[in-house]
């Protein structure tokens, strides 16, 4: 009888091991020092960080204590833990929790391709600091300076997955009005829609429009994005930005209808070069 074929990892498994590697690289730990001080197997504390094997919580909270996990880190990955086997997750906004510390970044960080419609804003990965000091500002009248700057500075630090040696394929599509909201004023606008033409010059980014002209289309619900990761084994992820908070699905039914709408985005979009010619458009106005 041929073996079982392991699950794959869930949304919050992945995540879970995601946070538990990065507690050990900031504890300066390695495996084998791990393994020394908990009693864990070298072997299973691979497997737990590789989102292979979900750890118990005896074993879990063994690995808090090592790496000096704070209160709040604690309850995060327990709650975690508990609910590892189940697929999707609403991860609930928390105020005081830095936008740097926020699951969608770190798996945007680990993906390979990253399709990304957007029917009012320009792409995170695509912003502009002024752009996006003005976008925080405005979606968030009652934050402080401080949080604003916090913000803004995550996600300038997001886009250095646009650099490097591999670089993220960035696969982006907004509608017409994302360019033509004039969010800080026509400077500002100017000086982002320049930018993006400086992106589109990449070869691992492209950046579509949908003009007001085509009237209707399958965007028209609402924005997401949609990622691939580097490894077979890591599922590919919808993610979806809700009132309620950070939406992550998985389940192959989903995937396949966003998929499915992005696809259809891309044939109703303009084509780069004539995106690239609209958004000269823009520039100059």
């Amino acid at each position: 009888m041929p073996a079982r074929r392991p699950h794959p990892p869930t949304v919050r498994l992945r995540r879970l091991a995601s946070e538990l590697r990065r507690l050990r690289a900031e504890a300066g730990l390695t495996r084998e020092e791990v393994a020394q001080r908990t009693g864990i197997n070298e072997a299973t504390l691979y497997r737990i960080e590789r989102s292979r094997a979900r750890p118990q919580r005896r074993t879990l909270v063994g690995l808090l204590d090592a790496y000096g996990a704070d209160e709040s880190h604690r309850t995060d990955l327990l709650a975690l833990q508990s609910g590892a086997n189940d697929q999707g997750w609403l991860r609930p906004y928390h105020a005081e929790l830095p936008e740097e510390y926020t699951a969608y970044i770190g798996f945007e960080a680990e993906a390979r391709t990253v399709r990304n419609y957007e029917s009012l804003f320009v792409p995170g990965l695509a912003q502009t600091e002024q752009y996006a000091t003005e976008v925080v500002r405005g979606v968030l009248p009652v934050a402080s300076r401080r949080e604003v700057a916090q913000r803004v500075q995550a996600r300038m630090e997001r886009q250095a997955v646009l650099t490097g040696e591999h670089p993220l394929r960035l696969r982006a599509i907004v509608d017409e009005a994302a360019l033509r909201r004039a969010v800080g004023g026509r400077e500002v606008m100017r000086g982002q829609a320049r930018h993006l033409l400086e992106l589109m010059a990449e070869p691992h980014v492209t950046f579509q429009v949908i003009p007001f002209e085509r009237g209707a289309h399958a965007g028209m619900t609402g924005s997401f994005v949609h990622m691939e990761f580097p490894h077979a084994d890591d599922p590919e992820l919808v993610y979806l930005d809700t009132p309620a908070g950070d939406l992550f699905l998985e389940s192959e039914t989903e995937i396949r209808r966003y998929k499915s709408v992005f696809e259809h985005l891309q044939a109703v979009a303009l084509g780069p070069d004539d995106s690239a010619g609209l958004l000269a458009r823009v520039a100059e106005e």
